[in-house]
């Protein structure tokens, strides 16, 4: 069986021609998000987006943003991984976050090949090795179970993607849009030529 990361090595690179599918970004940049280009990707659009994007689909506590979650799951991987772990979801400042279930779904695969190919430009615009590391999935993971502790409503469901992983010591205490935004960026500015 094929996976996902065998059909991006055969996909064609986005033609020069693009169609009028595009999205007006924070900065006024037009950007293709299923045919993307790394001259095209800007983290001012990344940081701005995540900021405003709650984790849960809105389901939790309090707003928690995306941006947030990304400075975590950074403080506790190598440092060699640290750019890779602040972009880890950066795709989802031009596609949107969606839910777990929803994405892993097989009705999703279309959507997981244009996020697929969309983290790889990502990871070419800020010279990061590809695949992204296992550290970094491993601190994501962690940050989940955490932000289940911290910020969701208590359940005795079982979160089978958990399983075996314990949550970070610290508490999470939620920021608002503006302070995710400033948070972020003072994390990641010194590593942004």
């Amino acid at each position: 069986m094929a996976h996902l990361s065998d059909a991006l090595e055969i996909l064609p690179r986005p033609a020069e021609r693009r169609d009028d599918n595009w999205i007006l970004t924070y900065t006024g940049k037009q950007f293709w998000p299923t045919s993307p280009r790394p001259e095209d990707i800007d983290i001012e659009d990344i940081y701005h987006a995540l900021s405003l994007t709650c984790r849960f689909a809105g389901h939790c506590h309090e707003f928690y943003s995306v941006a947030q979650h990304s400075v975590l799951v950074a403080q506790h991987v190598p440092h060699d991984d640290f750019m890779w772990a602040m972009l880890h979801d950066a795709s989802e400042a031009y596609l949107a976050d969606v839910a777990r279930p929803v994405k892993k779904s097989p009705e999703m695969e279309g959507y997981r090949l244009i996020e697929s190919r969309l983290m790889r430009c990502i990871a070419e615009r800020f010279d990061l090795p590809w695949p992204m590391p296992c550290s970094v999935k491993v601190a994501d993971l962690r940050a989940l179970a955490t932000e289940r502790r911290d910020l969701m409503p208590r359940s005795s469901q079982k979160w089978p993607c958990l399983e075996g992983l314990s949550p970070f010591s610290e508490r999470i205490e939620p920021l608002t849009p503006s302070e995710s935004r400033i948070f972020f960026h003072s994390h990641i500015r010194d590593y942004i030529a």
